[in-house]
């Protein structure tokens, strides 16, 4: 069974003659569920694992890359908003909503069936004035002016159906990334080591953040990047 990579699919604007761009029309992938020895996988229509769940731990990270995601804590004791940009099964919305009880916890997915899904199949809790879990664009949230400099942490996993390399990968998304970040924030990335995509990334990042910090390629080809907004002194 493929253990990969997770997101939402690219978008097309269309543009009508002589009028403004029409509002942006997803095409989302099927989103599917299989399970197997007490564990519940999301897919989006095909073999690809966008997110696992153990049926007797819904709030543990079965994903080894996952659980990498989370390796901020090392840097970071006590941060006061954390967010992801692509929910997957949700496993990293909940565990800092249940961990970290002084934070807030924002989620973003533009696909409305996987936040649905996750509501009815993955344990994902109701919003309340820690937790919020947005329907947008990814893109549209690192650059809305309100979240300039709010973010402690920011987690970014974002794939399609196809698992072709990361949705939003350019240098100006990074920089908008960069800029959501507090002086000594700190964003990682789901990157896939053995892919096309995988340079292009690291290299966008390095134009907007202080240090770049790529983790051991895992088994199954995820490799997390760490991005600190400021420029580290490790031992």
């Amino acid at each position: 069974m493929l253990i990969k990579r997770k997101s939402i699919e690219k978008e097309e604007s269309q543009r009508a003659p002589r009028k403004a761009a029409a509002p942006r029309k997803p095409k989302y992938s099927a989103v599917t569920l299989s399970e197997h020895d007490g564990m519940r996988y999301l897919h989006f229509g095909t073999e690809w694992i966008q997110g696992a769940m153990r049926l007797r731990k819904p709030d543990w990270i079965e994903l080894e890359y996952v659980q990498q995601m989370m390796s901020w804590m090392l840097f970071l004791e006590q941060p006061t908003h954390v967010a992801q940009l692509g929910l997957g099964s949700a496993a990293l919305t909940k565990f800092c909503y249940r961990q970290f009880p002084q934070t807030k916890v924002t989620a973003i997915e533009l696909n409305p069936s996987v936040i649905a899904i996750c509501e009815t199949m993955f344990k994902l809790p109701p919003n309340d004035e820690r937790l919020q879990v947005k329907e947008m664009d990814a893109y549209d949230f690192v650059n809305d002016p309100a979240n300039l400099e709010t973010l402690d942490v920011l987690q970014v996993d974002l794939y399609d159906a196809n698992a072709n390399g990361p949705v939003l990968d350019s240098a100006e998304f990074y920089r908008s990334c960069a800029a959501c970040l507090k002086e000594n924030g700190i964003m990682l990335v789901n990157l896939f080591g053995d892919h096309p995509s995988f340079h292009k990334n690291v290299k966008a990042m390095d134009f907007s953040f202080g240090e770049v910090v790529n983790l051991p390629e895992l088994p199954d080809g995820n490799v997390i990047a760490i991005a600190f907004k400021q420029k580290q002194k490790f031992d």
